[in-house]
Parts: C-alpha cells; sequence; structure tokens
C-alpha cells in the first residue's frame, strides 16, 4: 500500500472562531503568514463557497508551484476543503476552526495525490515532506502571533 504524504497541524490562536475565519476566507491574507504562499487570489465572484476558485503560488524548497483550486466544502465559519485543478503537484486542503477555552484551534491540512517530492522526484518525498511540515508549523505560529498582535 503506498500511502500519501500529509501536512496536518494545528494551532490554538486566542481569537473568536468568526475572527479566525473572516481572516482567512480572505485570499489576500495567506501570504502573510503561510510561509510557502508568495500570491494568493480569488479568481470568481462572490463570497467564498462552493466553486469558488484560488488561485495561487506556492514554493517549496525554491521551486515554484503555480496552482489554481475549487473550494469542494464551506461550512462556514467552521470548514472548508479545498481541492486542486491545475496544478503540478495534485493536492486537497482542509481546514477546521473549532471553538475551544481560550479561543479557536485552527487545524489546517494537505494532502498530495502525488507526493510533494513529485516536482523533485520520488525519493525526495520524505525530505520534502519533512522540509513542509517544518515550514507549516512556523506558518500556523506566525498565524497566531499575527491574529493576537494587537489583542
Amino acid at each position: 500500500m503506498i500511502t500519501m504524504p500529509v501536512l496536518e497541524q494545528s494551532v490554538l490562536i486566542a481569537r473568536p472562531v468568526s475572527e479566525v475565519w473572516d481572516y482567512l476566507a480572505n485570499p489576500a491574507n495567506w501570504p502573510s503568514w503561510e510561509s510557502s504562499m508568495i500570491e494568493c487570489t480569488q479568481v470568481t465572484d462572490g463570497p467564498i463557497g462552493l466553486g469558488t476558485r484560488w488561485q495561487g503560488v506556492t514554493r517549496v524548497l525554491g521551486r515554484r508551484i503555480d496552482w489554481v483550486a475549487e473550494f469542494t466544502e464551506v461550512d462556514a465559519p467552521k470548514a472548508t476543503a479545498a481541492k486542486s485543478l491545475e496544478s503540478t503537484v495534485k493536492f486537497t486542503t482542509t481546514t477546521r476552526l473549532e471553538e475551544v477555552d481560550g479561543g479557536t484551534r485552527f487545524t489546517y491540512r494537505t494532502d498530495t495525490e502525488t507526493g510533494l517530492g513529485g516536482v523533485f522526484g520520488k525519493l525526495a518525498d520524505p525530505i520534502v515532506t519533512k522540509a513542509a511540515d517544518r515550514s507549516r508549523r512556523a506558518s500556523l505560529d506566525n498565524l497566531a502571533d499575527l491574529l493576537t498582535a494587537d489583542h
């Protein structure tokens, strides 16, 4: 059985779920906290919902990955799922926001069909996944700091 690389991490953010949701629902905010994301814009009209498409550029170990993803699940303000439509790495991302004592637990997960090392070669998967996991941890800590800095 082949296991596909999964990145999943959570962070506690000392802000209400609705505030965290509002921040994350704006694609322009993602590059300010997600260290691997260079650009992120919405290409469809209206508020985030089923079928909403975002496009962006992510950098993994110096490699540029252009992508377009479509939201396949939106349960505001609790959860989203989006699947890549155009990308050299096939992926699905899910986000979950849970109300907990002290604020919001944000869980950010990425599943890759082809493996994160796809752009480097299959043997690179463990190395790329480990680096991406470290980057994700730093990004989530950055998000928590950013959203609680002026409160």
